[in-house]
């Protein structure tokens, strides 16, 4: 698997409500999205980047970070199922452009592997 980006899922009460944190103060001030659920936002020289995300809209649990891996994503849900590891989030094809599956570290924390379908 190659992963091209992680970015940390912070969970959040009210995405409007924390975003002037993020913009403002942190300076990330680049919205890439903002499903109302979940926004990502990053700094304007595209290094740094965090997601607020109240709950996820479609997985039973909520990731900690969101692992990119592009047109890698089939054989990372494959890799993970041989390895015996817990697939929290069968692997999906999103409405809103993601190809993704969750998988529980061993330490707990659960991961959302991610594609975009254009990749």
């Amino acid at each position: 698997m190659r992963v091209s980006g992680v970015v940390a899922n912070l969970p959040v009460d009210d995405i409007a409500a924390a975003r002037d944190f993020y913009t403002d103060y942190l300076g990330l001030s680049v919205e890439g999205f903002n499903l109302g659920w979940v926004a990502h936002y990053q700094s304007p020289d595209g290094e740094a980047h965090v997601q607020l995300v109240t709950r996820d809209a479609k997985a039973p649990k909520d990731s900690v970070i969101s692992v990119h891996v592009g047109s890698g994503v089939e054989a990372a849900y494959e890799e993970a199922k041989r390895r015996g590891f817990e697939i929290v989030y069968p692997l999906t094809e999103e409405s809103w452009g993601l190809r993704r599956f969750f998988v529980r570290a061993p330490d707990g924390n659960v991961i959302n592997i991610t594609s975009h379908t254009d990749e």
